[in-house]
């Protein structure tokens, strides 16, 4: 039985089964009015009723009440509840939220403390490009579902909770929100607790049963990964067991990282170390396709059609990453229009084109923002809603053409670049893990 300490406590790991993982947490006198770890338990040989005998009444309540919770665990098991009790005592269920599509799911944990500027900048700069390489990945002929969370850790000023830990964003697949979020950290000096954060992460999102889909940590910094009240080496345990992959990324020298304990954290929880060099810029690469694309991307913002409470917020979202984006670089304002005109960009909460596709009846139900839509019979809306869907596809297509002009113009016109910055790294190691779980990478 394998035994870890955390913090100063004792922990003992007994597996029922293979879906239902126990960790207890064994005190010493003060709970059980026995010391678990350091007691002998009876032999095949020894007289039971003795040795029990010994035990304070108390105490040997205690020990039946924990032999039928473990009872009680391995009936759960049995009817195939797929439940797991993690050492912070909290309740994670899993749910088979499959829609018949696979999925592609990554947590982004990024240190924000003091030193981590260059962190921030490269994954503001590169979120688009990255998410642009990930929206040609399919399965079995079909684009999967794409869903990205966001956590920052190491930030005194902004962590909700104890060890400097915040939530973002749970896995969503509104890559404006994404963008939005990213763009609202700042950082600030702090403790970098990246078991913690990996464990919290583990506990706080809903990860999915299904063994087909792939499932990414990407946690980054530059500290000691062996920092906090929480082992990063049981942390890394428990996400491989959930068949999640730990990949760190570490912003500074190749053999500090590893002198720190990073590549360890990566080789524990089956996934790959990286070193990047955080001031390096983001090289863009300027194409004769990129201000044609912009221009034809201030079109498509035109054909969307706010509905409900928070419409008009979201399509104002919308432009304000669309002038993020363009804050860096034109070609890189060209990245995210090329998103936009992905499988994996839909906005069926807030857009009643978007929405129309997946539910019909949603113009009965749905109130439009914009007035000039309020006046309209219920033919006259839908017919309306299929002409302007009919406009974005036309819209989407023209830059999916140019598109493919550009990439072949970088192709043709530069060398490939393999800087030693987040999203080569990123994507070098998401392709080799995806291909492991049978994803393959549109041409």
């Amino acid at each position: 039985m394998p035994v870890h300490q955390v913090n100063g406590h004792v922990y003992q790991v007994i597996r029922l089964g293979h879906e239902f993982p126990i960790l207890f947490k064994v005190f010493s006198l003060d709970i059980w009015g026995v010391d678990f770890t350091n007691s002998r338990w009876p032999t095949a040989k020894s007289n039971w009723p003795t040795t029990i005998k010994y035990l304070s009444l108390m105490s040997y309540l205690k020990l039946i009440a924990a032999i039928s919770i473990i009872t009680i665990g391995l009936g759960f098991n049995y009817l195939q509840m797929k439940t797991s009790l993690d050492f912070f005592g909290k309740t994670t269920a899993t749910t088979n939220d499959n829609d018949g599509r696979h999925r592609i799911k990554i947590a982004l944990l990024l240190d924000t403390s003091g030193s981590m500027e260059g962190l921030l900048e490269q994954t503001k700069s590169q979120l688009w490009n990255i998410l642009n390489e990930l929206s040609l990945t399919q399965k079995k002929g079909q684009a999967p579902v794409l869903e990205i969370a966001l956590y920052e850790y190491g930030n005194p000023a902004k962590g909700n909770r104890t060890n400097q830990i915040n939530q973002l964003s749970g896995f969503t697949t509104d890559m404006d929100y994404i963008s939005e979020r990213l763009f609202s950290l700042t950082t600030n000096g702090g403790e970098e607790y990246c078991g913690q954060i990996i464990q919290t992460s583990l506990n706080e999102l809903e990860w999915g049963s299904e063994d087909g889909d792939l499932k990414l940590i990407y946690i980054a910094g530059n500290e000691p990964f062996t920092q906090g009240p929480v082992s990063y080496n049981l942390a890394c345990i428990n996400a491989k067991e959930k068949s999640i992959t730990v990949n760190t990324i570490y912003c500074g020298n190749h053999q500090e990282g590893i002198d720190q304990y990073w590549k360890q954290g990566a080789m524990i929880g089956g996934g790959a170390y990286m070193n990047i060099d955080q001031d390096q810029h983001t090289v863009y690469i300027k194409t004769p396709y990129d201000d044609e694309i912009n221009k034809l991307n201030s079109k498509l913002n035109e054909t969307y059609v706010p509905y409900g409470n928070k419409g008009k917020e979201k399509q104002q979202s919308q432009i304000m990453q669309d002038s993020n984006a363009s804050m860096y670089a034109e070609c890189n304002a060209a990245n995210r229009a090329v998103f936009k005109c992905s499988k994996q960009y839909s906005n069926a909460g807030w857009d009643l084109v978007d929405a129309y596709k997946k539910d019909k009846s949603i113009l009965k139900k749905a109130k439009p923002v914009n007035s000039v839509f309020l006046n309209l019979t219920s033919e006259e809306m839908e017919a309306k809603i299929k002409g302007i869907s009919l406009e974005r596809e036309n819209i989407q297509n023209k830059i999916q053409e140019l598109d493919k002009k550009r990439r072949l113009y970088k192709k043709e016109h530069t060398a490939e670049i393999n800087g030693n910055d987040l999203q080569n790294s990123m994507l070098r190691s998401i392709r080799e893990q995806a291909e492991k779980k049978g994803f393959s990478k549109k041409e």
